[in-house]
């Protein structure tokens, strides 16, 4: 049987909630957003919010499978670009999605999104240097450096998202390749 494909009206109603949703996440802790308060905020009625989710934590775990495929096969795609390419591509994806970025590095959050970037960042970053090194996967250092060096990232991203994206793309792109090659050579000098 076909699959049958989500029309644009859909996907519209649904950003909107998911927008919604990821601005009060913002604003306040995850177990005190109503779903009345998410509908009044998306201009939708009570009834199309449930019949997309079930409530709020349904949403809460639909916006992160989505977001985590997403990051992930965005990883994957620029994981043998240089540095400056892929922090291009991501904080342009970063960018488009700041809504649910902000949700991500929210104090209100579950935090569960943000580790779960963190290790697809991580895994990447070590996934890289055991093939320039020729190292085992499982290497003590080749872990610990995968983890400060995605650390390091992931801070730049978390400040420039929590002040409302008001540095330039580029600026950050600039700062965070800069200071990513600087990391990668010293974790690559033998």
């Amino acid at each position: 049987m076909p699959e049958k494909k989500t029309d644009r009206r859909t996907l519209k109603t649904r950003k909107s909630i998911c927008d919604a949703f990821a601005e009060l996440l913002a604003e306040k802790e995850l177990h005190k957003v109503t779903v009345q308060e998410i509908a009044d905020k998306a201009d939708v009625n009570r009834v199309t919010f449930y019949k997309h989710y079930l409530d709020v934590y349904d949403l809460y775990d639909k916006i992160e499978e989505d977001v985590l495929v997403e990051l992930g096969l965005l990883m994957l795609q620029l994981g043998e670009l240089r540095s400056e390419e892929f922090f291009s591509h991501l904080i342009g994806y970063i960018s488009e999605n700041k809504s649910i970025f902000k949700m991500i590095f929210s104090p209100n959050g579950t935090s569960r999104l943000r580790e779960k970037f963190g290790k697809i960042m991580e895994g990447l970053f070590r996934q890289l240097l055991t093939e320039q090194q020729d190292l085992d996967l499982n290497d003590s250092r080749t872990i610990f450096q995968s983890c400060y060096r995605t650390q390091g990232c992931i801070a730049v991203i978390e400040k420039w998202v929590r002040n409302d994206l008001a540095e330039p793309k580029e600026f950050i792109i600039k700062t965070i390749s800069e200071l990513d090659k600087n990391t990668e050579k010293l974790i690559t000098k033998k």
